[in-house]
Order: C-alpha cells, then structure tokens, then sequence
C-alpha cells in the first residue's frame, strides 16, 4: 500500500496535464473546414511550431505582442489563470516562467492535436493543467479565475461561436479580474500592409475581417456586464490589445 501511495503522489503531476475526458467535444464543423491545415494536421503542428515562423506570419511582431499581454498579466504569484486555446511558439512557457508558487495555469483547446503539442513543450508542473474543452463552452463554474487570456483566437471563429466565446471567458472570470485579448484590427489606410493584409485574411482566413468591421467588445452579448474595456492599437492599428475588466 505504502509503495502505491508513493506511486500516485509520482504521478500526481503528470496526471495533472492529461486533457479532461468527461463530455469531450468534437473537433467544430468550421474548424475541420477552414483550419485543418493550421492546426489539426500532424504535418500542420510540425511545420507552424516554428517560432521564427510564428514571428514572420506577425511582421516581427510575436514577441511584442506577447509581452502585452503578459503585461497585463503582470507576475503572478497566486493567480488563477485561465488560457483560452493552444498557441504556437512560447506563449504558454512565458506564463509559466512568471508564475509564483502559488499560482495555477488551466489551458483549454478543443483539438487534442494541440494539446499534446502544448504538452511536449512544458515540463511536468503541478501548477498547469490541460483539459480537452471547446472555448465557447467552458466547463469551468463561474468566477473561477482572477485572469483569462485569448491570444489570436477570435479572428478564428465565426460570429456565434466569438459571441459564446466571449460570454464564456466573462463567465469564468471574478468580478474583479480581467480578461486580455490580443488579436488583429483593422489598419489604419497608411499602413503599408493594409491591402495585402486583406487579401491574406479574405482568403485564409475568412471570419478574421470581422474584426476590421466592428469593435471587439461589440461581439459581448448585450446581457453581460462588464466593469470597463481598455484597448491599445498596435503596428499601424493591424493588432489590438483589448482588456476587459470585471
């Protein structure tokens, strides 16, 4: 018994990042369709887990973006924090490295292709857990995180599914807390890259101009209430920054 017990408190923190099965969705229609080759292809993870790649596909603009919202995010030492979706390069690591001893990292991604990617790049830590969860339908009980981050995960989703999204992340998070988004925006007209950015995201990327034609926070829906937003433009207006506050 003695030898038993010693094993699971072993385990206990490999355990930890294995993806919740209880309820497990599916991959969603929209994703098999129009991300198959980003994220669900095993050739697909191979090729994007690239960092450099990562930082050409944002202009030279990964690391900033990053520490933006790792800004905001500030050193936790006993937050509770939630990541809304696998992210190439080192988003997740950088987290980790600012958290104190105290604090906890739950990140969710409703594809297992991305969660054992994620998994291979973090050593054991008791601190951080992966679950297998589909964002616009956390199962998470309500105010049970101080932070929530979406780290280009928005542009990705069609309207409803950004609007239950959006509901979700509010959800989850305490009054109190915050909820940090990173993703595009539309550019200003001087931004040299504003008509070829256009023609990118019209054809790889169809729900992403969503975000040119209306302001982020307009997809919360019209019951839920939120302290304030605070939104920074960044790189010609081509990304934003948007902070919601509990």
């Amino acid at each position: 018994m003695k030898q038993s017990a010693e094993t699971a408190a072993a385990l206990s923190p490999l355990l930890e990042h294995l993806p919740c099965t209880a309820s497990a969705p599916g991959i969603p229609e929209y994703l098999e369709t129009t991300y198959w080759w980003a994220y669900l292809h095993p050739n697909a993870v191979r090729f994007f887990e690239r960092e450099w790649l990562v930082n050409l596909i944002l202009w030279g603009n990964f690391r900033k973006l990053r520490d933006l919202a790792l800004l905001d995010l500030g050193e936790p030492s006993n937050q509770r924090i939630l990541q809304v979706a696998c992210v190439y390069g080192d988003f997740t690591q950088q987290i980790v490295a600012r958290m104190g001893a105290g604090a906890t990292l739950d990140v969710i991604d409703v594809a297992p292709i991305q969660l054992d990617n994620l998994r291979s790049k973090l050593p054991p830590d008791a601190r951080v857990r992966l679950h297998h969860q589909d964002a616009s339908d956390l199962q998470f009980p309500d105010a049970g995180f101080d932070s929530t981050l979406l780290f280009f995960l928005l542009h990705e989703q069609p309207e409803d599914i950004r609007r239950a999204t959006l509901a979700e992340a509010v959800r989850v998070t305490r009054p109190g807390g915050k909820i940090i988004i990173v993703d595009y925006h539309k550019p200003k007209r001087s931004n040299p890259l504003r008509y070829l950015m256009k023609a990118v995201l019209t054809l790889l990327e169809p729900f992403a101009r969503d975000l040119w034609r209306k302001e982020l926070d307009s997809y919360l829906p019209a019951n839920i209430k939120v302290g304030s937003i605070a939104k920074t433009c960044h790189f010609g207006d081509l990304y934003q920054k948007v902070v919601i506050y509990r």
